[in-house]
């Protein structure tokens, strides 16, 4: 994600330390991969050590690929959200306007504590948007619906560059959103 470097409202330095925070999950998801797979094979699937490792797979993994989905939705060159785009009518159709979303939204990732906060679609049953407070990477996720927004909240995402100004934070990162990805 080095192609976010000289992201407007992020200094490089906090963005280096986030991406070697997201290297660590990246890491950690391959090792406790491989562990998995070789205590399987050594016939160690119902051991108390293997029961943790699967455990433990769930956070690294969710870590990774909600700072994937966090990374890759912003860019230097954002595009703004088109009034025009499935996505927008979507957001006016659920929240009653655009507006209203991004108050929803601003507001969960002012709420006191750490996680994370997500645009969801749930294309199984309701068919609707929800913005979702996640506490921890493994739990609280809505079953079934796609991250269509991350917004990472954890201190390691803002405290270096705005320390407790979070409000600053999120409209940094409103403003760095690519709307197209």
């Amino acid at each position: 994600f080095d192609s976010l470097l000289g992201l407007q409202g992020f200094s490089d330095n906090a963005l280096k330390i986030h991406f070697a925070l997201y290297q660590g999950y990246v890491n950690n998801t391959n090792k406790l991969s491989e562990s998995l797979k070789k205590m399987l094979s050594e016939g160690k699937e119902s051991t108390p050590e293997f029961a943790e490792v699967k455990r433990r797979l769930g956070w690294e993994f969710n870590g990774m690929r909600l700072h994937e989905i966090y990374f890759e939705t912003m860019n230097k060159s954002p595009a703004k959200i088109s009034e025009n785009s499935k996505l927008y009518e979507k957001i006016t159709e659920d929240f009653g306007s655009f507006e209203n979303w991004l108050k929803d939204f601003k507001a969960t990732g002012l709420m006191r504590g750490i996680g994370w906060v997500i645009l969801y679609y749930d294309s199984v049953l309701s068919k609707r948007l929800f913005n979702a407070w996640i506490n921890e990477h493994d739990s609280g996720h809505f079953a079934g619906c796609t991250p269509l927004l991350v917004m990472d909240v954890f201190e390691h995402a803002f405290m270096l560059d705005y320390g407790t100004k979070r409000v600053d934070y999120i409209e940094a990162f409103l403003k760095a959103v690519d709307w197209k990805k």
